[in-house]
């Protein structure tokens, strides 16, 4: 099994997530990007969560993802983000220990019990739809970068470039074409890591590779171009099918199902919940 990572950037995705969370009765990850957290408010978003916790009875983890300053990890721990994606992976790898070293121990001293993820390797930037792909996601993390940059900076999660990448394809959006991943690459790292293994950029991955990535040592997945799409077909729908509507709690309704209904086929095939035939029924992927 892994814990599936849902980015959000306003409440009807917030709401879909946890809806589907409770409807599966699983365990579920909100991620927000600094963009998204800029969006919502990382204050903000913070006390909603902590709110819906304590109306619902799964766990509901909030992870501060792809931050890139120190600063701003720095903001999501004390606002009470249970874990913070460090990414300084542009940058040159030396460069990128030392950053990351520096902010994990910084986020630590706020809260010792938040998790700390780094990230290693070329994944792009961006949850949006694409029309090619870069030569450099051909570019793996090796085993022995893990171990170096894993005893180097102290993290508890990392996150390698396994052949994923972040946001789709063109051709990804109706399922005519997916992702594939390395999976033996996935096990040589969790072998000589050891610790949690956190595969970003997962929308539009085939679903026997993300079976295959479990078993070899992933343990989180994080899904958002999906919901993203997801959001933006089916606001269009339920504008088109009430054209003079302008409430907008008569609008949304049907997005925060559509989106619901996304997060809660991936929730189930990442919990052993959903084989992948069952999965193409659910989501026409």
């Amino acid at each position: 099994m892994a814990l599936g990572h849902f980015n959000v950037a306003d409440l009807v995705l917030l709401k879909a997530v946890v809806a589907a969370a409770v409807e599966v009765r699983v365990p579920v990850m909100v991620g927000a990007s600094e963009g998204e957290r800029d969006f919502f408010g990382t204050y903000e978003l913070a006390a909603v969560v902590e709110a819906m916790r304590a109306e619902q009875d799964v766990p509901i983890f909030l992870n501060a993802d792809h931050t890139h300053s120190l600063a701003k990890a720095v903001e999501a721990a004390r606002a009470g983000f249970d874990a913070v994606v460090i990414d300084f992976s542009a940058l040159p790898f030396d460069q990128n220990v030392a950053h990351t070293k520096e902010t994990v121990e910084a986020v630590k001293a706020i809260n010792p019990a938040i998790l700390a993820e780094g990230e290693i390797g070329h994944i792009g930037t961006g949850s949006e739809i694409h029309e090619s792909v870069s030569n450099e996601f051909r570019n793996l993390t090796t085993p022995e970068e893990a171990r170096q940059f894993v005893d180097s900076t102290a993290i508890d999660v990392l996150a390698p470039a396994v052949g994923n990448m972040h946001g789709m394809l063109e051709s990804m959006v109706d399922g005519k074409t997916k992702k594939h991943l390395n999976i033996e690459r996935i096990g040589q790292i969790k072998k000589t890591v050891g610790i949690f293994l956190t595969l970003h950029g997962g929308s539009g991955t085939d679903d026997e590779d993300f079976l295959r990535a479990i078993a070899a040592g992933i343990n989180i997945i994080h899904i958002n171009t999906e919901l993203r799409v997801a959001w933006r077909r089916s606001l269009e729908r339920s504008l088109a099918s009430q054209p003079n509507e302008v409430v907008p709690y008569k609008i949304l309704p049907p997005v925060v199902e559509s989106v619901k209904q996304v997060v809660s086929s991936r929730l189930k095939l990442f919990n052993g919940q959903l084989k992948s035939d069952e999965m193409h029924v659910a989501t026409g992927r």
